[in-house]
């Protein structure tokens, strides 16, 4: 599976963004995707996911409730809504993918990924 993620920018706080990630393949149903993120000096860290189907997503708690992760699999796509943006949600965000039914939380659980889209928000 290739990602190829898409849609950072430059983004006031409280204001709101759309990153997507595109994936090539035709068994992109059956993954688990994930969102990731890593500011500059910090370490890569989980925003959230979702499952194969797109019944089932889980959040990190800094983006609970501000975040929504959807999926269109009949375009290839897995999509990062994020809204009520603060300064410290300026990263490079990535997404990753992982054959599985269930939620994967943990990095080193992904099997591919993208190469990162960066999300600026300016204060």
């Amino acid at each position: 599976v290739q990602l190829q993620a898409s849609g950072g920018g430059l983004v006031q706080a409280g204001g709101s963004l759309r990153v997507s990630c595109a994936a090539s393949g035709r068994t992109f149903s059956s993954y688990t995707m994930g969102w990731f993120r890593q500011a500059p000096g910090k370490e890569r860290e989980f925003v959230g996911c979702i499952t194969w189907d797109g019944v089932r997503t889980y959040y990190a708690d800094s983006v609970k409730g501000r975040f929504t992760i959807s999926r269109d699999n009949a375009k290839n796509t897995v999509y990062l809504q994020m809204d009520t943006l603060k300064p410290e949600d300026t990263a490079i965000y990535y997404c990753a993918a992982r054959e599985s039914r269930f939620v994967v939380v943990l990095m080193n659980n992904y099997d591919y990924w993208g190469q990162g889209t960066l999300v600026t928000v300016s204060s």
